[in-house]
C-alpha cells in the first residue's frame, strides 16, 4: 500500500516518521527548511520510548509522485482549499484521503443524514475546491491526540506517553484500507482506531479545543496554569455544556466533559492554535471557533459563554494580523 503524508509539520511529520520507521512505503510532501533537512539528514521523531529515524521520500512537488492508495493530509485547515488541486494529483480512482485537522472538517455533512445532509460549509471551502476537486466520498476523518512540536527542521518531538489516531469514514462504513493502515501504525507506538462514528470523535476533541484553544489564545498559557482558577474553571464548564448541547443536537455523543476537562486542567502543553499565534503562523480560527458557532445557529442552540470567549480570542488573532474574516 502506497501512503503519502501531505504536510511535514508536527503532526504530519510524526505520523510519517512512525510509518517509515515501521518500514511502510511512505512519501512526504514538505517545503522550505523542513524539506531540506529531511532530504539531507532524514526525519527524526523523538518519543518517550526513544528516537525514530527514517529517510522517507520527501518532495515539494506532489505531481512527481505516483498515485497513492492513501493520502494523509496534515496541514492547517485554512490552507486546504489552496492545495486541493495538488492533493488531487496524488489520487487514483480508489484513493482515500485522510484529513487530520482540528475543529469541524469541510466534509462534515456528507452522509450525515437528516435535514442538514449534504450541506456545504462555505466558510471552510469557499470556492468548493475540496468538495468538487477531491470529493467528500473519498474523504476520511482523522482525529489525532499527539502533543507534538517541531523542535528544529527535520526533528519532531512527541511529548505524550500515549499517542492516538482515530479514523473513520463520514458514512460510517467499514473499509479494509483503514484497517490495514491501523495495522501498520499500531506496532509503531501510534494507536490507531477505526470508528463508525467519526463525528463523535471530532466533537470529543473539539470541545477541549473550544475551551483550551480559546483560553490559550487569550492567556498565552498552558491550561494547567489557567484552569486552576475557580472563576475560569466555572466558565470552562459552562462552555463545555454549550458545546455538548450543539453536538447532541447534531446527533453526536462527545463523551464525558468532566474527564476531558480534568485532563485539560493538568496539561502543560501550549495549545497548537496559541503556538500558531505566537509564531505568526495561520490559525485554524474558522474550523475550531467560528464554524462550531455557525452550527449552533443552524440547530438553534444558545451559546453565550462560547460566543464571549471565542469572540475575544478571534479579536486577539485579528489584532495580531493573523485572522481576516472574509465573510464580513
Amino acid at each position: 500500500m502506497k501512503i503519502c503524508v501531505y504536510g511535514a509539520g508536527a503532526v504530519g511529520g510524526h505520523i510519517a516518521g512512525r510509518l517509515a520507521a515501521g518500514r511502510t512505503q511512505v512519501s512526504l510532501i514538505a517545503r522550505g527548511e523542513q524539506l531540506a533537512a529531511i532530504q539531507q539528514h532524514g526525519l527524526r521523531v523523538e518519543t518517550r520510548d526513544g528516537e525514530l529515524i527514517s529517510r522517507p521520500v520527501a518532495t515539494d512537488r506532489p505531481g512527481d509522485l505516483e498515485p497513492q492508495d492513501i493520502v494523509i493530509v496534515a496541514v492547517k485547515a485554512p490552507a486546504l482549499p489552496a492545495i486541493a488541486e495538488h492533493i488531487g494529483s496524488l489520487l487514483h480512482p480508489d484513493s482515500l484521503v485522510l484529513f487530520v485537522n482540528n475543529g469541524i472538517p469541510w466534509w462534515y455533512f456528507h452522509s450525515h443524514g437528516g435535514p442538514l445532509d449534504g450541506t456545504h460549509l462555505r466558510r471552510l471551502d469557499p470556492e468548493r475546491a475540496l468538495w468538487d476537486g477531491i470529493g467528500p466520498g473519498r474523504a476520511v476523518g482523522a482525529v489525532a491526540y499527539t502533543a507534538c512540536t517541531v523542535v528544529e527542521p527535520g526533528v519532531i518531538r512527541a511529548a505524550n506517553p500515549r499517542n492516538r489516531l482515530i479514523v473513520g469514514r463520514p458514512d460510517g462504513r467499514s473499509d479494509k484500507r483503514l484497517d490495514a493502515l491501523a495495522s501498520l501504525l499500531n506496532p509503531t507506538g501510534l494507536e490507531a482506531t477505526v470508528t463508525p462514528r467519526i463525528r463523535d470523535a471530532v466533537w470529543a476533541k473539539l470541545l477541549m479545543n473550544l475551551i483550551g484553544g480559546s483560553l490559550a489564545v487569550l492567556t498565552a498559557s498552558a491550561m494547567k496554569d489557567v484552569l486552576d482558577k475557580p472563576a475560569v474553571a466555572g466558565v470552562a464548564k459552562a462552555m463545555a455544556a454549550e458545546g455538548i448541547a450543539i453536538a447532541r443536537a447534531l446527533g453526536c455523543d462527545p463523551g464525558d466533559p468532566e474527564e476531558g476537562l480534568s485532563k485539560l486542567g493538568t496539561s502543560g502543553h501550549l495549545q497548537s492554535i496559541a503556538q500558531d499565534l505566537r509564531a505568526g503562523r495561520p490559525m485554524e480560527i474558522d474550523a475550531m471557533f467560528r464554524v462550531p458557532l455557525d452550527l449552533a445557529d443552524m440547530v438553534q442552540i444558545p451559546t453565550p459563554n462560547l460566543e464571549l470567549v471565542i469572540e475575544l480570542a478571534i479579536q486577539r488573532a485579528r489584532a495580531a494580523g493573523q485572522y481576516h474574516d472574509t465573510s464580513r
